[in-house]
Order: structure tokens, then sequence, then C-alpha cells
């Protein structure tokens, strides 16, 4: 998928800040194409880019508005359709990775088609996939899993990716999700596939690869998110993955929206992925844990990191504020070696 650049991203009235995840990957990854945010005065959180509108967006050159929020539901509400129409107005192509498409709002159709505008709906699976079939294919494979949703994982994905490049090995991101599919140009939307082909969706993704390189599968959901285990089950069946990485949100209090539901334990989580894991990869291994420490000072972010360490006996780092060496040193000396054991150490 081609969405012209630069974009304009696109806030609005938003209040959650993990809500508004994709404005937010494409400024942390695809900067050089931004070249500005769209918020109101009641929108608490800012990209660090320069505030504009769409029409001052569309004369400081952007081609595109990116409507980067994703919400629970994946719903237009109606403050973002009177923006979205006010950017076709100015001359912008709409690009929106809701679970609610572009094209199933009347008059988005009918504004873009006046104005001779694009709508892009960037949570379209494709129609052909197969089924999963588990067959052993050639090839590394490293995906990265959750705590729970919206912890990290892409960033940690695409950090660990240029940690290989800088180091001369071919290593490629395949995205599972709208926030990569725009940052890479191209994956595949899991939550929009069919359950039955989220394994097979993913074989056709990361297929089997001769050379030496890696690919890097973006993680979605998690396993102990009682609404989205069932997309990390098939992701981690259809990823025949060598190597996991947890990710964590070590602030984080409870499973996304689910107050009642706690997280889970890093231990308990890495044994349950890892055993998922082995019914289509028997030697899978686990190469490190990624934290999410925007919310830590740099001291207390480092000392937790040794903390990890410690209790799970895997490097730790937040690779996007840190780096990931100490995660691609195991990844490349145990390239060949044994599957990990079960964890089954503290930090539950």
């Amino acid at each position: 998928m081609t969405i012209p650049a630069p974009y304009l991203l696109y806030l609005g009235h938003s209040d959650d800040e993990i809500g508004l995840k994709t404005s937010r990957g494409l400024a942390a990854f695809r900067r050089e194409d931004c070249v500005g945010e769209w918020r109101h005065d009641d929108c608490p959180f800012t990209l660090g880019l320069p505030r504009m509108d769409a029409a001052a967006g569309r004369a400081a050159g952007a081609q595109t508005l990116v409507l980067g929020i994703a919400n629970p539901g994946g719903r237009f509400p109606n403050w973002m359709i009177g923006d979205a129409l006010a950017a076709i107005r100015a001359g912008l192509n709409i690009a929106c990775g809701l679970h609610e498409r572009l094209r199933d709002v009347p008059e988005l159709v009918t504004a873009a088609a006046e104005a001779g505008v694009a709508l892009f709906d960037v949570r379209d699976a494709p129609t052909n996939l197969p089924v999963g079939n588990g067959r052993r294919r050639a090839g590394n494979r490293l995906l990265t899993v959750g705590t729970d949703c919206s912890v990290g994982k892409m960033y940690a994905t695409l950090c660990l990716r240029d940690a290989l490049r800088e180091r001369g090995i071919k290593a490629d991101f395949r995205a599972t999700g709208q926030t990569g599919i725009l940052i890479a140009g191209g994956g595949v939307p899991l939550d929009a596939v069919i359950a039955d082909f989220i394994a097979g969706a993913i074989e056709t993704l990361a297929p089997a690869r001769e050379d030496d390189g890696w690919d890097l599968i973006e993680g979605q959901g998690s396993l102990f998110h009682p609404a989205f285990a069932g997309v990390s089950t098939g992701l981690l069946h259809g990823a025949q993955p060598t190597a996991l990485v947890l990710c964590h949100d070590p602030v984080r209090p409870h499973m996304r929206g689910l107050p009642h539901f706690p997280m889970p334990g890093l231990a308990e989580c890495l044994e349950t992925n890892l055993r998922v894991a082995r019914l289509t990869s028997p030697d899978v291994r686990a190469v490190g844990v990624a934290l999410n420490t925007a919310k830590l000072e740099e001291v207390a972010a480092r000392r937790l990191c040794r903390e990890t360490e410690d209790a799970l006996g895997l490097p730790c780092t937040d690779p996007y504020r840190f780096g990931s060496e100490a995660i691609i040193d195991l990844l490349l000396e145990t390239s060949c070696a044994a599957p990990s054991p079960l964890v089954t150490t503290a930090l539950r």
C-alpha cells in the first residue's frame, strides 16, 4: 500500500495516550515524513511536531492526514468525521487504521470524490489467505510477544531489526498491525483476518527463507488478554518462531481496558508463550525482555532492567531508549543452540 507522504498526524480531541499509538509510531519511525500534528485544545498530548490544522498542514506540504488514533471498538467518533471532512476539503488524502472503514462513511466518500483525493483503509486483510499448515520451514524468525496489548511490541521489533542491520545482517520487519503497516508500507492487519486464517496469514507474510537473514515479526495482543488472546495464539503458531522476545509495560496496573484483570507475571507469561509456540516450533528460544520504560526516570529504568535480567536470566533492556545489543548478542550466539527451558524463576 502506497500512501502519499508527507503526513499530517491527527490527535484530535483524544485523551487516551495509549490510543495515540499510530500517530506516535509514525512520529518515532518515520518522522522525516511527518510535517506536523493536528490536535485540539482539549488534547493534552503532543508528539513534539509543529501544531497545525488541515489547511496549514496542506500549505506545509502534507499529502495525507493520518487518523492515528486506535480507540476501543475501532469506530469513528463524530468529531473525527468532521475533521476528516475538513481535511478532504483542504485537499488532503485520508488514511486510517480503525476497524470501521473510511469507505463505509458515505459523506467521506462523497467529499473525497468531489475533492479528487483518496481514502486509504489500512486495516484491510487480503482475501486469498490460506489456512495454516504448520509445516517446518527454513529461515530465522523472531517474534515479539507481550504481557498485554500496546506494550511496545512494534517498537521493540523495529529496534531489533535496526540493530541486526547495523551488524550487516539481513533483517526484515513483518508488520501485523495498522501502525506497523503504515511505517513499513505493507503487511497483514491480523485483527482483520478471519480466525481460521491467522496462522496461514503469518506463514504467507514470513515464508521460508534460505539466507542467513532474519524476519522480525511484530507481535499482537497477549495470551493473557481475554479479548485478544485468539490473535496472539494464531500468530505464535503461524510465525513458527526461532526466538521470542517478551515485551512489557512495567507501570501498567492491569490489562488494557480490563481493570478486573491484573497483569501477568513475566516468568508466567514467558513460559506460556514458549509452550504455545512449541506446537509448530519445538526448538524456539527466549532471547530477551523488552521493557517500555517511557514513564520511568532513567536511573529507575536501568535498575528495573537489571533486576528483570537477574530474575529471568535473560538480557533485558528498553530497546528504543537504551538499545538492544545484549538481546542481539544472545540471539546470534544461540542461533544454533538448544531450545530454552521453561522459565521458573521469580518476577511473577
